[in-house]
C-alpha cells in the first residue's frame, strides 16, 4: 500500500483546502461597552430605540445631550476615562445623527 504524501495531492484538493483554511470560523462577538453593551440589547429593541420612541423628538434630543455631557463630566472619576469619553462621543454622534 502506498502511503499518501501532500506532494500527491491534485490541484482540486489543494483549491479544497485552500477554501477550507479561508473560511473565517465566527466567534463570538465580544461586548463592546459602548457601542453595544450587553446590558442595553436584551430582547428584540434597543434600549435607546425605546427611549427615543417613549418621548417628543425635542426631548430625545435632550436626553442625548444629557448623557454626552454626564459622561464627560465623570469621565476622569471612574477608573475608565477612554470607555467614558467614547460613551460620551457616541451620545454626541448620535445626538448629530438626530438633527441631520
Amino acid at each position: 500500500m502506498k502511503k499518501l504524501s501532500i506532494d500527491d495531492a491534485t490541484p482540486e484538493e489543494w483549491d479544497t483546502v485552500t477554501a477550507l483554511n479561508n473560511l473565517s470560523i465566527r466567534k463570538p462577538k465580544s461586548p463592546d461597552p459602548v457601542e453595544q453593551p450587553d446590558h442595553y440589547n436584551k430582547g428584540t429593541i434597543e434600549a435607546i430605540e425605546a427611549i427615543k420612541a417613549s418621548m417628543p423628538e425635542h426631548e430625545f434630543k435632550g436626553y442625548l445631550k444629557g448623557n454626552a455631557l454626564k459622561y464627560l463630566w465623570r469621565y476622569d472619576y471612574k477608573g475608565k476615562p477612554v470607555e467614558d469619553l467614547r460613551k460620551c462621543r457616541w451620545y454626541i454622534e448620535r445626538l448629530i445623527k438626530e438633527l441631520i
